[in-house]
């Protein structure tokens, strides 16, 4: 009899769980960067996060992620600082965007993938495994505060978005009111070098946007593209003032520097050739992105501007982390 009742209540226990799952899980549907419309039950519970991983400690997604890319665990700051400190948050890796391991992603039982659209065949083989996926690949700010706002919803983490994208709005707003002061004729010329020195970034893209917004003009935004293969001898007429070069490039500024061909290029004669740090402009830190670069262009604005100091408070409000705890894991 007591065996009986036990059973009952078990059952009972259970529809009724079942049945607050079914009433918390709310329908959310969007539209991805490939056009593709999706509809997904929120807040997603177990998530494989190939590319935007600095967001899980952003909007604090520890406990909804099931795995993570292997660039995450080998290459991104942050993500390593806080699996050093607390080697519980430590996620499964599921190889790279370009080469994912779609056995391991299987096995973890995601409800949604979220990765980048440049290998198209393997999102078309995960989909047709019944899976979901979330392609990105922001070309705008505005674009890009729109995954992010995604993200928000995705993972029920909308006010803290709206927290991140305050603090990314205070130092964009710092940059725009200091350009601001740049007269048109003393606005310089800059190009942003990706893996190979003559392949830079073109007319399509947020790195093209933040030049521009940081009082910058890119030579090569006239050529509608993400990114061009150009020759050393178009560099050597745009005649850039300034020369960033991507943080993963395999050559340095010196490199550039003691380089004949592009001795005669009047970054390199004033020594203006800088390597940026290996920050994503896919994350909340393109903010501080686009702040080092503005220093770098125009120093005689912001002599006043501590930069690390700025930095350490973006890291702990939107990372919760210091800066000074994720230095040591900066590649150099």
């Amino acid at each position: 009899m007591v065996c009986r009742a036990f059973h009952k209540i078990l059952t009972l226990w259970i529809l009724v769980n079942l049945w607050i799952g079914v009433a918390f899980a709310t329908p959310y549907t969007f539209i991805d960067k490939r056009g593709k419309r999706i509809v997904i039950n929120v807040p997603v519970k177990r998530a494989v996060i190939v590319i935007s991983y600095e967001l899980i400690p952003a909007l604090n997604l520890w406990d909804q992620v099931a795995g993570v890319s292997t660039w995450a665990e080998e290459h991104c700051d942050i993500y390593k600082a806080f699996i050093s400190l607390n080697p519980k948050l430590k996620k499964p890796t599921v190889g790279v965007g370009t080469n994912l391991n779609i056995e391991a992603i299987i096995k973890l039982k995601p409800d949604l993938i979220i990765t980048w659209t440049y290998a198209p065949q393997v999102i078309k083989y995960l989909e047709s495994k019944g899976l979901k996926v979330f392609a990105i690949y922001p070309d705008s700010l505005k674009e890009f505060y729109q995954v992010l706002k995604i993200h928000g919803k995705l993972f029920g983490k909308e006010k803290r978005v709206e927290e991140v994208i305050k603090e990314m709005d205070k130092i964009f707003n710092l940059i725009k009111k200091r350009v601001a002061k740049i007269p048109p004729e003393k606005r310089k010329k800059v190009i942003y070098l990706l893996g190979k020195p003559t392949t830079v970034s073109a007319g399509i893209g947020i790195t093209d946007e933040i030049i521009n917004f940081i009082g910058g003009i890119n030579p090569a935004g006239f050529i509608k593209q993400r990114y061009a293969d150009v020759s050393i001898e178009r560099i050597l007429l745009w005649n850039p003032d300034v020369i960033f070069i991507w943080g993963y490039a395999g050559y340095t500024p010196e490199w550039i520097l003691n380089n004949s061909q592009w001795e005669h290029i009047k970054a390199v004669k004033n020594k203006q050739v800088y390597k940026l740090p290996h920050w994503s402009t896919w994350s909340p830190r393109v903010a501080l992105v686009a702040l080092y670069m503005a220093m770098k262009i125009y120093p005689e604005y912001f002599k006043d501007i501590n930069f690390e100091k700025i930095a350490d408070n973006f890291y702990r409000k939107v990372f919760g982390i210091s800066y000074k705890q994720v230095k040591p894991y900066e590649e150099p």
